[in-house]
Order: structure tokens, then sequence, then C-alpha cells
């Protein structure tokens, strides 16, 4: 089995929307794909097929039930804050040993590819004393990170590039999500990145994208 676990430089980048392309891709080629978002913040039950969990459980065509959701997205917030400050709005903790033994169990199944969705940016809290870097750390997952075209997005990028490697992370690629309203074409982006950060493969994606392109990245990963 392959598993990859999604990051991104920051919040609202396009970490679903590549998963959710991912998986579509990976269906495709009739393979048993997974996904797991096992926290979530900004969750509205009343909405809850437009939440990220919703969206990942419709590209894997499963039904959005309360029994699916909390499958995929166990630990749901409703306060669209980081899951520390979500979670102690309600009077509740995040029990980090809890959510990384989850992940261990998902890694488990018997999938022929595994995605794990962070929260947030690399950086982002996940509990009082951890934060999505840790998570990542703990996991040793190959890394899919996710960068926007707008402007400062490539010192974004070298940051989250730079402190994931200092803790041994790898990350297999980059991709360029590309930012609704950005002021900077997509493509000049990804080739500011590449030149400075040989390290990983980056590609960039347009939204609404044909399958084509981010069949091309699925088929990347499969092959690494």
């Amino acid at each position: 089995m392959r598993a990859y676990f999604i990051t991104a430089t920051g919040t609202d980048i396009g970490k679903t929307y590549l998963a959710c392309s991912l998986i579509r891709a990976w269906r495709e080629h009739g393979l048993k794909v997974a996904a797991f978002k096992p926290v979530l913040s900004g969750f509205d039950a009343g909405h809850a097929g437009e939440s990220d969990a919703g969206r990942l459980l419709t590209a894997l065509d499963e039904p959005i039930s309360p029994q699916s959701l909390d499958a995929i997205s166990p630990w749901r917030y409703a306060a669209p804050l980081s899951p520390d400050v979500a979670a102690a709005k309600e009077g509740k903790r995040v029990d980090y040993g809890a959510v990384l033994a989850a992940c261990r169990r998902f890694l488990r199944g018997e999938h022929d590819v595994a995605l794990i969705e962070g929260a947030g940016g690399v950086m982002s809290p996940l509990s009082e004393d951890r934060t999505m870097l840790d998570w990542m750390a703990d996991l040793r997952l190959p890394v899919i990170l996710v960068a926007g075209s707008y402007l400062g997005t490539v010192s974004h990028s070298l940051t989250a590039l730079s402190v994931l490697e200092e803790r041994g992370v790898p990350v297999r690629l980059v991709v360029i999500s590309e930012t609704e309203g950005g002021s900077v074409p997509l493509a000049e982006s990804a080739l500011a990145l590449t030149r400075r950060w040989a390290a990983a493969p980056v590609y960039f994606l347009p939204r609404g994208a044909p399958p084509q392109a981010t069949g091309i990245i699925a088929d990347t990963l499969l092959a690494g």
C-alpha cells in the first residue's frame, strides 16, 4: 500500500480539492482508495456535504451519514479555528495520542492508496502541545505539500519545506494550487519555486483543471 500525508503552507489553500482530485484519479484506475481527515474545524452539521469530510466522502463515492463522518473525521469542531482552540471552545481537548493511534489503525487497512489530510498549514497548532509538523514527523509518511499562487507563496513554501526537511519529513512533491483572484500567474509561482527547491518535483494545478492534469500527479505518486 502507498500512503501520503497532505499538508499545506496555510489554511484554505486547496488540500481537500487536491485530495478529492487524486482520489477520483486513482479510483478511475480501479484502485482501492481510502482517506482520513481525523481532525476537522469549522464543521457545520447542517451542511455536512460541503465540509472537507463530506467532500472526501463524495470523492470516495460513500454516503454522508453520522457513521461515515465519524469514520473519516472523528474529531470535528464547529469553530473555524485551529483544532486546539476550536476544541477548547467546546470544553474539550485534542488528545494527540489518540489522533496518532487512529492514524496508525487507518494505515493498517487493506487499501491500495491511503491519504491522511492535515488541518491548516505545516506549523498550525493541533493540540495543546503539538503542531501539524509534530504529527507528520511522528507518522513518517511521504508528504504532499500544497501551496497557493498568491504573492508571497514562494517564501511561505520555502519556509514550510525547510522546516519539514529539518524534522526529517520526506516531501514527495509540491503542488501549486491556483489561488482564486491571485495576482501571480500560476506557472510563474511554480517556476520560481522549482528554481529554489530541487529536492522535490513541483506541479501546478489550475482550479477546475481537467482530470488529466490531476492524473499526471496521481500517476507520479504511484510511480515513486
